[in-house]
């Protein structure tokens, strides 16, 4: 190998060790990873399937809360339905991959409905909360996305690592993992609000959370805590295409 030769390869390992090192996945995520299951476990979930309680406090006076049965699925690649069933309606959302659709109808009487299909990004949107719940925090360069490290932070008094996972300028998500364990600690969203995990249900040598409570702000500077506390979690159903296609303009 000539002079020249062997500088140009050179410049060339060096230019793939920089682009390599660039992207390459901070160690948080690994353990973050481990604190939820092995490898072999997560990497064999397809879908999910959450059910539960969802409890929403008026960000007024906490005294009044609505309370619905609620049940979400995510299906890989990307598929998602959530069914919220309260007293007196029933609202659907749904992801068809690159399709998504919205529909409230009274829960005893299938003749009164409305059904919107759903705008780009709330599409996109969709497609990250998927994304979010089924690859454990790894992939999201795959999905036209990027993760950035921000650095070691202290938060309620606990040593974390924060990482932001960005899906687009107006869809991101800025974690803070337990440096000691991986544990996540606190999620925090582009528009303000934090989601919180509380408890454990263990699935198929998955762990997932048993409560999760949400803190949206509104245009008052007040903030709505919306709670879902799941009481069963079923990994690796198959549903039908049907399930999350958009339905059609008849009665159902």
């Amino acid at each position: 190998m000539t002079t020249n030769h062997l500088c140009r390869f050179v410049l060339c390992v060096a230019s793939w060790f920089l682009v390599a090192k660039a992207h390459a996945e901070p160690e948080i995520i690994a353990r973050a990873r481990a604190f939820i299951g092995d490898e072999a476990a997560l990497s064999a979930v397809r879908s999910l399937r959450f059910v539960g309680t969802l409890v929403t406090v008026d960000p007024v006076d906490a005294s009044k809360q609505t309370r619905a049965s609620v049940e979400i699925v995510f299906q890989k690649p990307a598929q998602q339905r959530i069914t919220i069933t309260y007293e007196k309606a029933l609202e659907q959302t749904a992801l068809d991959d690159y399709e998504a659709w919205q529909r409230q109808q009274a829960p005893n009487d299938a003749s009164q409905w409305r059904q919107s299909l759903l705008s780009i990004e709330q599409v996109k949107r969709l497609r990250a909360n998927t994304y979010e719940n089924l690859a454990f925090f790894r992939g999201l360069e795959l999905q036209g996305g990027r993760i950035e490290d921000l650095g070691p932070v202290t938060l309620d008094g606990v040593a974390c690592q924060k990482i932001v996972f960005i899906h687009a300028p107006t869809i991101i998500f800025t974690r803070y993992f337990d440096v000691a364990t991986g544990r996540l600690q606190l999620t925090e969203t582009e528009a303000g609000g934090s989601i919180r995990e509380q408890g454990e249900i263990t699935v198929n040598a998955v762990r997932f959370p048993e409560k999760i409570i949400t803190l949206t702000p509104n245009a008052q500077g007040k903030s709505q805590t919306v709670t879902i506390t799941f009481d069963k979690i079923t990994v690796n159903e198959t549903f039908p295409a049907t399930f999350f296609a958009v339905p059609a303009l008849s009665h159902r």
